[in-house]
């Protein structure tokens, strides 16, 4: 297993070098002046031009390009001075001349309208996307559950073809429909019976004491909204599996043994279909992160989408490659947990 994620986590980076250089030549074609939008609108030709060869800005493509993936990278070549260990930090491993091979922490530059280190907005905006993402996957993975298995205890019936139906419906309506319909219903017209709000965030200042207190109504609409789709899934898939595993011959042997239905259920039948189940719930767990950033823009949640679509609508290019950067990384890490979680859950699976 160990070699096997080692294996993963060398192909994973080797996608996060795609991704990198991907975003980076997308972005240095638009149009648009970094060095403008860092010096405002009344500056001097001479700290234009400053500003412009601190970001490099002044260099070919391709040395740019170097560059960028030499600050994104944990090992990378930076000065050996003191403005070089105050912008990269880090260990130093091997000294070479004026520069050297540091271990540090991913640089993703530094934005363009804050000034402020795109990783520290990032990591500050995370746990709004986090919180948001898994109250949307436990409503999807509860609910889902349970409904896929009370349609596949009465195959045909009303309420088997009433929850497929609603499923298929729930699957085709896109996020950021549902969240407009849920925010305006429950949100603005039925406000005043649900005392749930358009807008808020999982913690609230205290206007007179300046003390922040936890609000877990303010996540409920928005974590209904993005868990609409994986919960319509979740419940086709749990349908689907159980159907197969009721049909097979050790279930008929146990219900032969005088096992009640719930025990044949709950511990022979659920245990054995929830393998695919798993494997959805992991994957839609890192695509829910991504897929928040139009749910969060409705509902003023305070995220990573929210962040990084201001930072579009304000050409705030190093946050908006940031958190593209930042969602991947999620992505791989989340999808070799999965592979790892999906062998350890199913002997017969192996890690090649």
């Amino acid at each position: 297993m160990f070699a096997f994620i080692l294996r993963r986590l060398a192909q994973g980076l080797l996608v996060l070098v795609g991704v990198a250089c991907t975003v980076f030549l997308l972005f240095n074609v638009l149009p648009g002046d970094p060095a403008a939008l860092l010096a405002g609108q009344r500056t001097d030709v001479a700290t234009k031009a400053a500003i412009t060869a601190d970001l490099g800005l002044d260099q070919p493509l391709p040395a740019r390009l170097a560059g960028y993936l030499n600050d994104i990278s944990p090992l990378g070549l930076h000065p050996r001075d003191s403005a070089g260990r105050a912008r990269y930090g880090g260990m130093a491993l091997l000294p070479l001349g004026q520069q050297a091979l540091v271990l540090k922490t991913p640089y993703l530059r530094r934005s363009f309208q804050s000034n402020k280190d795109v990783l520290r907005i990032l990591l500050d905006y995370f746990p709004g996307t986090m919180w948001l993402a898994l109250a949307a996957m436990l409503i999807a993975s509860l609910g889902g559950i349970a409904f896929g298995v009370v349609a596949a205890l009465k195959p045909q019936s009303v309420l088997d073809r009433t929850l497929v139906t609603t499923s298929v419906f729930g699957i085709s309506v896109p996020s950021f429909v549902a969240a407009i319909a849920i925010a305006v219903t429950f949100g603005f017209y039925w406000s005043h019976w649900t005392g749930l709000s358009l807008t808020g965030q999982l913690y609230e200042t205290d206007p007179f004491t300046g003390q922040s207190h936890l609000v877990l109504r303010n996540l409920l609409l928005p974590a209904i909204a993005l868990g609409i789709r994986p919960l319509a899934i979740i419940t086709q898939l749990t349908r689907s599996s159980m159907l197969d595993v009721l049909s097979q011959d050790y279930i008929r042997t146990a219900r032969a043994k005088g096992l009640s239905q719930s025990a044949t259920v709950l511990h022979h039948a659920l245990r054995n279909a929830l393998n695919p189940v798993v494997t959805a719930v992991s994957g839609w767990l890192a695509s829910l992160m991504a897929g928040a950033f139009f749910i969060e823009y409705i509902f003023n949640w305070k995220g990573l989408g929210t962040v990084t679509l201001r930072a579009v609508e304000n050409l705030d290019f190093p946050v908006v490659m940031g958190a593209t950067l930042f969602v991947a990384a999620l992505f791989v890490l989340i999808n070799i947990v999965v592979d790892v979680l999906y062998a350890l859950l199913d002997p017969r699976v192996k890690l090649s």
